[in-house]
């Protein structure tokens, strides 16, 4: 069950991996409250069940339009008569074929072509309609990514979150990725959903880094993070040690895979007495893929942004700031850390579960 305030869900899982909550399931019914429009903008996609969640929502006579990255469609080593099927090379045949069937239903199905990462995971539904809702995270639409990757999805009711989204996603929709855009893009946006403070920034228009520093700077007692990349070139790291010596208590897990790398920034934060866990004890979990931080369990940071400088400067990105540590309104306060506390208790878990601590 998710964890709710006001019309903001928050979802943990998989399932499989002792989390609260299928991904997948989430996914598809966020998909099936479609009555008009469904703008979807994601990496990957090779769940056949979400997929074929898309394609009847599209036969129901919803217009479906899809924006994917197109490294995902190709082959490594293609096969010598193109014309017929091929499922030879390192896996991407089940895309391939579920963007055929997409094309067959009459989806419109977009792709990026930019050498930069197209690492959006967002769907708007209903923009401007009385069913208006954003769904965003860290997960793609992907079987590893919904049973065997840990990972968040949140889901926002309503016009507001919506409405800012689709904006980001008419920009991906005509062709314009990456670093140059062809329209001036809109400052970041700020809104209030349910009481709580919600803030919206999108790579590299917005260079979200400097937020998430911004953000953290407000802490008062701890950060908590989970993360999946986490490098040197970011500016993240230099404010979580700048902060520790501060005073300011934090802890944090990585991707056991990624946190290993002699470019992570796994070893300058344990060697600066911040407490540090690599994902590695359960041998049934594939990845940690969160990109996630809670700071004073009152703020959360969401989205699909891992801490690197290509993320910040490069890849199309998002990240959603909910809450703020600096909210005087004690129904605002209350709501918001129904909320981060839940994901405060996740990383928690992660680390309890998962972790083994770097020494």
């Amino acid at each position: 069950m998710p964890v709710k305030a006001g019309s903001i869900e928050l979802y943990f899982g998989p399932t499989e991996l002792s989390q609260p909550d299928d991904l997948e399931a989430v996914i598809i019914d966020f998909i099936n409250g479609a009555n008009d429009i469904l703008h979807i903008a994601v990496q990957e996609l090779d769940n056949e069940n979400i997929a074929r969640a898309v394609i009847n929502t599209r036969q129901r006579g919803v217009t479906v339009v899809l924006v994917m990255e197109f490294d995902y469609l190709t082959a490594d080593e293609p096969p010598s008569d193109p014309w017929q099927p091929f499922s030879g090379d390192s896996g991407n045949e089940p895309n391939r074929r579920i963007y055929n069937a997409m094309l067959r239903a009459g989806v419109d199905v977009r792709t990026d072509i930019n050498p930069k990462i197209f690492h959006q995971k967002f769907i708007v539904r209903d923009p401007g309609g009385p069913k208006a809702a954003l769904l965003t995270g860290s997960a793609n639409f992907t079987v590893t990514d919904t049973h065997k990757n840990l990972n968040h999805v949140v889901i926002i009711h309503g016009k507001k979150a919506a409405e800012v989204y689709e904006v980001e996603f008419t920009e991906l929709e005509t062709g314009n990725f990456g670093q140059f855009r062809s329209r001036f893009y809109p400052a970041p946006k700020e809104m209030s959903v349910s009481g709580i403070r919600i803030r919206i920034l999108f790579a590299p228009d917005h260079s979200p880094e400097m937020e998430i520093m911004k953000q953290m700077l407000k802490a008062k007692s701890q950060i908590d993070f989970a993360i999946f990349t986490f490098s040197q070139s970011s500016g993240i790291d230099d404010t979580m040690v700048t902060l520790q010596k501060s005073g300011i208590k934090i802890r944090g897990i990585f991707d056991k895979g990624q946190g290993n790398q002699q470019w992570a920034s796994t070893r300058i934060l344990q060697s600066n007495k911040i407490k540090v866990y690599l994902a590695e004890k359960d041998p049934k979990l594939r990845k940690l893929h969160h990109k996630l931080m809670v700071i004073d369990k009152n703020t959360i940071i969401a989205g699909s942004f891992n801490y690197t400088d290509p993320a910040n400067a490069l890849n199309d990105e998002n990240i959603i700031v909910i809450g703020d540590t600096e909210e005087t309104d004690q129904t605002a306060i209350a709501n918001q850390r129904i909320l981060a506390s839940h994901a405060n208790d996740m990383i928690a878990k992660m680390i309890n579960d998962f972790g083994v601590e770097v020494v």
